[in-house]
Parts: C-alpha cells; sequence; structure tokens
C-alpha cells in the first residue's frame, strides 16, 4: 500500500463527517455549528490516520487478516506525537474560540446570504471537509509512515517546531488582543470603530498571520525529516500554501478588509490605518500571491 492509499480513510473520513452533520444544519439553516465541526474533522481525521490499520486488522468488511493486530501495536514515533499533539491542541483551541463567538453572536455572519439555500450551504460543508483533508495532510501523511522510517529527531525539526510555537502564540494574543478590546468597546470603555492596538498595530489582520506560520512549521516537522518520499512532500505543501491562498485571497482578508471599507471608508482614521498598517505580514513582504 503506498503512502496516499493510506490517506483514502482519512478523505472518507473527512467527507463523510461533514456531509453527516449538514444533513443535520443545512435543513435547518443552522451554522453556529459550523466552524465546531471543523474542528471534530480534523480530531476525528487524525485520529483515523493513526488507528485505521489497527481497526482494519479486526474488521472483516475492511480487510481483516488472520492475525488482528493489538492496541499496543499503535505507536508514535517522537516526531508524529509532536505533529499529532500540535493538530490537537490547535484545533481544540480555535474550534472552541470560534463556536462560542458564533453562539454569541446567534450566527455566522458568512454565512447570511447562503444558509437559506440549501445546496450552497451543503456545498460549504464540502469545502470544510476539502479544506480539514489538505490543511491536515502533514500530519497525516506523517501519522502514514512507520514509525521506525522517523529519524531522530534534529536541529532542523526544533525550528520547524518554534514556528509553530511562535505562531500559536501570535495567534492566540492576537485573538485575545481583539476580545479584550470588544469587552472594553461594549463596556463603553472606549468608542473606537476598529482595533490598531497591540498585535493589531503590525498587522491588519495578525491572527492569520499566526494561521499560516502554524501550518508552515507543521510542514517542516513532517516533510523535512526525510521520513517522507519527495512526491508526499511536495504534496504537503498544499497545506501552507492552501492555507494562505484561502486566507489572503477568499475566506479570510477579502471579506474583512471590505467590511472595513463599507463600514469606515469615510473615515480619516480608517484611511491612515489602510496606509501605515500592512495587510498581511507585518514587515510588508509582498510575494507572489500577494
Amino acid at each position: 500500500m503506498t503512502i496516499f492509499s493510506r490517506l483514502i480513510p482519512v478523505a472518507v473520513s473527512a467527507f463523510s463527517l461533514q456531509l453527516g452533520l449538514a444533513s443535520l444544519f443545512v435543513p435547518r439553516a443552522e451554522d453556529r455549528f459550523y466552524d465546531l465541526s471543523g474542528a471534530a474533522g480534523f480530531l476525528t481525521t487524525t485520529l483515523v490516520s493513526i488507528y485505521y490499520p489497527f481497526v482494519r486488522s479486526r474488521l472483516p468488511f475492511l480487510g481483516a487478516s488472520n492475525r488482528a493486530l493489538p492496541l499496543s501495536h499503535v505507536r508514535l514515533a517522537p516526531r508524529q506525537l509532536l505533529l499529532t499533539a500540535a493538530i490537537i491542541i490547535w484545533t481544540g483551541r480555535l474550534g472552541a474560540f470560534l463556536a462560542q463567538r458564533a453562539f454569541r453572536a446567534g450566527g455566522d455572519s458568512r454565512f447570511d446570504e447562503i444558509k437559506h439555500n440549501k445546496l450552497k450551504f451543503t456545498c460549504a460543508w464540502i469545502a470544510q471537509a476539502t479544506w480539514v483533508f489538505v490543511v491536515g495532510l502533514p500530519v497525516y501523511l506523517s501519522n502514514s509512515v512507520p514509525p521506525s522510517a522517523h529519524p531522530p529527531l534534529r536541529a532542523l525539526d526544533c525550528v520547524s517546531l518554534a514556528v509553530v510555537a511562535a505562531s500559536f502564540a501570535l495567534e492566540v494574543t492576537a485573538d485575545r488582543q481583539k476580545s479584550a478590546w470588544r469587552h472594553a468597546r461594549d463596556s463603553k470603555k472606549h468608542n473606537q470603530n476598529f482595533i490598531t492596538a497591540g498585535l493589531w498595530g503590525w498587522s491588519r489582520h495578525p491572527n492569520y498571520v499566526g494561521e499560516v506560520g502554524i501550518w508552515t512549521g507543521m510542514w517542516g516537522l513532517a516533510a523535512l525529516s526525510g521520513a517522507l518520499p519527495w512526491a508526499a512532500v511536495l504534496a504537503a505543501t498544499a497545506s501552507p500554501l492552501g492555507t494562505y491562498f484561502l486566507i489572503r485571497h477568499v475566506s479570510g482578508v477579502p471579506p474583512l478588509e471590505r467590511a472595513g471599507e463599507k463600514k469606515f471608508g469615510d473615515d480619516p482614521k480608517w484611511k491612515e490605518y489602510r496606509r501605515s498598517v500592512p495587510v498581511f505580514f507585518p514587515w510588508g513582504v509582498s510575494i507572489y500571491f500577494d
């Protein structure tokens, strides 16, 4: 079985879960559970990438062998443990944060125009399944390789892990700063229309910069070890590149920038903020996709 064929159960689990949840929530035009469902998708697909060989060995309709694998057979190399722990921590934190925000707001504004259209809303759930599968590729591919094929952790792995940790801290700090700013605004402690302090004075979307950094580091930890074949290394680049492209040019930055321009376009402070603070990378770097 090639490394890519081992991803089939992962893909099946990702799409099955989201379509199953869509069958519950699309008829009700319920969007509050969307991000929580995405978090559940990452958790289940990660578990499938680890435990599928054990499950397959015990279920006849999956081609069980004569000798079922014991649960003790399921072991992970240190690199796999780090990647698995990182994705669980990341998805648990982000899923809880986004779900709490959606429930507090009574819904998700991204779906106001489509959630009453069953076809379009279903497509959003399919898109989420695709996102779960593609973004998690570094973890799923790493878990598809036998633990014995993973070399010991090296300095480059430590660098990649540091990128993950620093980017996670950036994302969490940015989210907390904005939450504190909103709470202060709701408590009438200030009357600012938009946040410009803290990390938001370095980038107009620092939380998204952290998100891209997390998956860049995850790719490095999984792909630069030498455990994956080059085809898998290249396939795994879809995670950080896809995350960047989606956030920067599709569903992250563009709608927020349009909303800000619509609300504050005539405000001199907004114009100065847009002029002086980079839209994404705080150092003002422009790369091919910008």
